[in-house]
């Protein structure tokens, strides 16, 4: 790397050199700054894109890896005394550090690689038929499975990475709403449709496509006026489950329930009374069953 992209890279730093700035920016992700230098930070993000961009990343990061480590948690005891007619609160444990997250993330994608490079040589031996489909990260369907709980979480984990998004927050726009529609209907095998969320001041900025534990996801978006956005999140789900279910992360909180055999997650920032009324609204207009709340 020559100086010119040393210099490149230190712009938007902030004062103190690239050491402390990345220091504060984890500081204000794990809400570890004094409300003063919090404040002080949140004006400077707003015009300073790069250092905004790395905020966004280690917000993906956090969530990611939260999804990653907890994930296999989930359940157990949880499950077993879970009431199948009640809300499940699911409390997750203290933050740790970002950058201890980050090392753990290092040491998960070396592992990773090393298991790929073991399973090309080592599965043909056992189940010749089964080695690509191992070595390309596919599953077995009778190992594809997903708990509710893993569901939430990967809802959250999407809304995570792409809310804070300001130029590329969907990859089709409301403006082609028909479009987005019939493109994810398609793709998940079943007709879909995009709540209207106006009565509480949200309107649809667009959706996107993603991957799910055993196919297609679809992830729709929507921002009131303030900007604060929340995510529809809809994949097919192995069991119906009416009754809602409460995912706390941080700030952000996810209700989940299945209908018809397909999974359906709300996520957002918005206080858990806010977001409960409007998942109402949109497990009604799903022709989902919200008396059972």
């Amino acid at each position: 790397m020559n100086h010119d992209d040393l210099d490149h890279e230190h712009e938007g730093m902030l004062p103190g050199g690239p050491e402390e700035d990345l220091s504060m920016l984890g500081a204000f992700v794990d809400d570890e700054l004094p409300p003063g230098e919090r404040a002080a930070l949140q004006a400077r993000l707003a015009s300073d894109p790069q250092a905004a961009g790395r905020v966004a990343g280690y917000r993906a990061q956090k969530a990611a890896l939260r999804a990653l480590c907890e994930g296999a948690r989930v359940g157990g005891e949880r499950a077993a005394s879970a009431s199948d007619d009640a809300p499940t609160v699911l409390v997750l444990r203290a933050r740790t550090p970002w950058w201890w997250r980050a090392g753990i993330a290092a040491a998960w994608a070396a592992l990773g690689a090393g298991l790929a490079v073991a399973a090309t040589a080592l599965v043909p031996r056992l189940a010749p038929g089964l080695a690509p489909a191992l070595v390309a990260g596919a599953t077995p369907a009778a190992t594809r499975f997903e708990t509710p709980e893993a569901f939430a979480r990967r809802a959250d984990v999407a809304y995570a990475v792409y809310s804070p998004e300001q130029r590329h927050p969907v990859e089709v726009g409301a403006a082609d709403e028909a479009h987005l529609v019939a493109w994810l209907s398609k793709r998940l095998g079943k007709r879909l449709s995009v709540p209207s969320l106006a009565e509480y001041g949200y309107a649809l900025v667009g959706g996107r496509l993603l991957p799910g534990n055993s196919g297609p996801a679809a992830q729709f978006m929507y921002e009131n006026d303030a900007g604060e956005r929340l995510t529809l999140y809809v994949s097919s789900s192995g069991i119906d489950r009416d009754a809602v279910r409460l995912l706390r992360d941080g700030n952000r909180r996810t209700f989940y329930w299945s209908t018809d055999r397909m999974g359906y997650a709300l996520s957002g920032p918005q206080t858990e009374p806010q977001l409960r009324d409007i998942a109402l609204e949109v497990c009604g207009a799903l022709g989902g069953k919200p008396a059972q709340w």
